[in-house]
């Protein structure tokens, strides 16, 4: 079978999207306050919260489609990041009942979106002229 890494590069793209955008849709539906509590308790002002959905709903959609897929993969790492911190920090070093990563979601939600940082999307994509594509 011959290798087709623009396909590869469409599958992942796909997965992580289509995965985060499912968590950011019931931020959309249910909201945000448990977010912005988290946040308040750790002295910080809680409109920061809203930066869930440029994480969590714009930056998946624009993996989706191949838009300036660099950029919004970078941006939706941070989001992982940042989630692993503020909820899963205690997670961390620790392995589940299963033996599996404390973070084992997040973490491949992470280090998908940071292979797209360096790939970008390939040639199945709405743009690629960029250095953000």
């Amino acid at each position: 079978m011959k290798k087709n890494i623009d396909l590869g590069l469409l599958v992942l793209r796909i997965s992580i999207g289509l995965l985060m955008l499912l968590h950011g849709i019931s931020k959309l539906i249910h909201g945000i306050g448990f977010i912005e509590g988290m946040l308040e308790g750790m002295g910080m002002p809680g409109f920061v919260a809203y930066g869930v959905i440029v994480g969590e709903v714009i930056a998946p959609l624009a993996i989706l489609i191949g838009f300036k897929t660099r950029i919004a993969s970078a941006i939706y790492a941070f989001n992982c990041f940042v989630a692993i911190l503020m909820v899963h920090s205690k997670d961390l070093l620790s392995l589940n009942e299963h033996g599996g990563w404390g973070v084992e979601l997040l973490g491949l939600y992470l280090l998908g979106a940071v292979a797209l940082v360096f790939t970008g999307a390939g040639k199945y994509a709405l743009s690629q002229k960029s250095k953000w594509d």
